[in-house]
């Protein structure tokens, strides 16, 4: 396995932090409200975006998110198919660069959300969650279930031909929360009998899946099953751990979950032993901004040396 780390676009205190933890590995989200710069399709800019992490010595591994407006191939408006075009453009950019890894998701109209961001963690750290009855859920619909499936269905056939012709994955993330319909928009990657729905459309090499195991424990899933079943289908493992249920659950630290997190690394080195893990969604821990909750940094340090504890143990298991 690769361990890698969420990066922000530009240079700041996050990358000098990473580069002293020893980090090789990047991950970014390269849109242009972040960049500066033109979107992923723009060869120059994407070069310039990988050019940046190679000269602080980090490889630029994946992409991650929405790197532009995909609310036209969501919603399956009149245009998507211009926005698709770019999209295959991006992809191709990423083979040309090296990237090796995208990390998407199809969560139309709304990305990840939570009701609260100022749950208090161990020791006052703060910390996110989601209570299906603390939003008024009771909307309109403004698509169906069956919408989203067609959606998917059509821009999974417009890409996979350039992912693979690039050599690039594309590591499908589940809605989060895993609920449907979320303030009006359906969702359908909340379950794993989805997911296996999705992983039969197409045997590609490039088609696979974003474990994010919490979003996965939080549809009631049992995880470690999940892994040796999808196996080499995972191509990125988002390490972080949640308690409650899809309609009322808490981000935790990732040593204070109800999940043995080292049989979860134990069992994926085991059944996807290529794929790429980074830690995700840590609490806000004390002198740092809840600003960007789930991203920042202390906890991120944390997690870096907890994760490299358990592979250092799981390397000494065979001695």
């Amino acid at each position: 396995m690769k361990l890698g780390l969420m990066l922000p676009v530009q240079p700041n205190l996050q990358w000098t932090l990473a580069s002293q933890l020893g980090m090789k590995y990047a991950v970014t989200k390269a849109a242009p409200e972040l960049s500066g710069l033109a979107d992923p399709s723009d060869f120059n800019a994407l070069k310039t975006v990988r050019d940046r992490f190679s000269e602080a010595g980090f490889e630029l591994y994946a992409l991650e998110g929405d790197e532009f407006d995909m609310t036209r191939i969501k919603m399956g408006l009149p245009g998507r198919d211009e926005d698709l075009e770019k999209y295959r453009k991006m992809l191709l950019n990423m083979g040309r660069l090296g990237l090796k890894l995208l990390c998407y998701n199809f969560m139309v109209g709304i990305g990840w959300y939570r009701s609260r961001n100022d749950l208090k963690e161990r020791g006052g750290a703060l910390t996110s969650g989601f209570d299906i009855r603390e939003i008024d859920n009771d909307v309109e619909l403004k698509i169906s279930e069956e919408q989203v499936w067609k959606n998917y269905e059509y821009f999974l056939r417009a890409v996979l031909p350039a992912a693979e012709e690039a050599g690039v994955k594309l590591g499908l993330h589940p809605d989060d929360p895993p609920v449907s319909p979320l303030l009006g928009y359906s969702r359908v990657l909340t379950s794993a009998d989805a997911y296996r729905k999705v992983m039969n459309l197409s045997s590609s090499p490039s088609h696979g899946i974003t474990f994010c195991q919490a979003t996965f424990r939080a549809m009631g899933e049992d995880v470690f099953k999940l892994i040796t079943e999808f196996r080499k289908r995972i191509f990125f493992l988002h390490f972080r751990d949640v308690t409650g249920t899809r309609e009322c659950f808490r981000e935790t630290f990732h040593d204070n979950g109800p999940t043995d997190m080292a049989e979860l690394l134990r069992l994926t080195r085991q059944y996807a032993p290529d794929c790429l893990i980074r830690p995700d969604h840590t609490p806000t821990m004390a002198g740092e901004s809840n600003e960007k909750f789930g991203y920042t940094m202390q906890g991120n340090l944390f997690a870096i040396g907890y994760i490299r504890g358990i592979l250092d143990a799981l390397d000494n298991e065979g001695n």
